[in-house]
């Protein structure tokens, strides 16, 4: 069963819809024992990282996510889903939940630190992107000329360059799919990026777990 981790942060209603036009049974919840027997995890997000966190920790989804996780269970983080899973976002000098090493730093300090002139990078970085991307399960059946949905201020710096599957150019590079293990992120929208999204989405739910850790 897919489990979709609902903590008053997530962009729900599009996961949802995505799910059920593929035809893939799902439970959502608020609850985390309601979801302790799902095989695969959602973890989505939009929003603020400090108020997220207080979300997850208020409802015992912090403690349950990095349950589940250390017992080999799937995760896909989805937005700001992908980045709490990391140590500590620099939006509201926020600790997350430190599942993978690494920080959120915001796309103005990049841009500083590398000289780059940001007159031509609107922020949010919002709008469709190609990939470069290496070979993985999730991508089964993408096209490599698919365009992915990103709306994000905040950009993934992860601290092992190994885990970042896939990258999208907006004056730095900026990892767009991160996995470690069962841990899956992807910084854009599946839910949102079409036929291509959809086919992740599909992929993630669906390819024998051994393909998934």
């Amino acid at each position: 069963m897919i489990g979709i981790i609902d903590y008053n942060a997530g962009n729900i209603r599009s996961v949802e819809m995505a799910l059920e036009s593929l035809k893939i049974p799902y439970l959502i919840s608020k609850n985390p024992k309601d979801l302790q027997n799902a095989t695969r995890l959602i973890f989505p997000g939009v929003g603020d990282a400090n108020y997220a966190m207080e979300q997850l920790k208020q409802s015992g989804f912090d403690s349950f996510i990095k349950e589940k996780v250390a017992a080999n269970t799937p995760l896909l983080g989805i937005c700001l889903g992908s980045q709490i899973i990391f140590e500590f976002s620099e939006e509201g000098d926020t600790p997350c939940l430190g599942l993978l090493s690494g920080k959120i730093r915001h796309f103005e300090k990049l841009f500083a630190e590398q000289n780059i002139e940001k007159t031509g990078y609107k922020i949010p970085h919002m709008g469709w992107n190609d990939l470069q991307r290496k070979d993985s399960p999730l991508f089964t059946g993408v096209s490599a000329e698919s365009s992915f949905y990103f709306v994000h201020s905040y950009v993934i710096c992860p601290q092992n360059a190994e885990n970042v599957l896939a990258t999208a150019d907006y004056g730095v590079k900026v990892p767009a799919v991160i996995h470690s293990k069962n841990i899956w992120a992807c910084q854009f929208h599946p839910e949102k990026s079409g036929k291509a999204g959809l086919q992740l989405l599909q992929n993630f739910c669906t390819l024998k777990e051994g393909d998934l850790c």
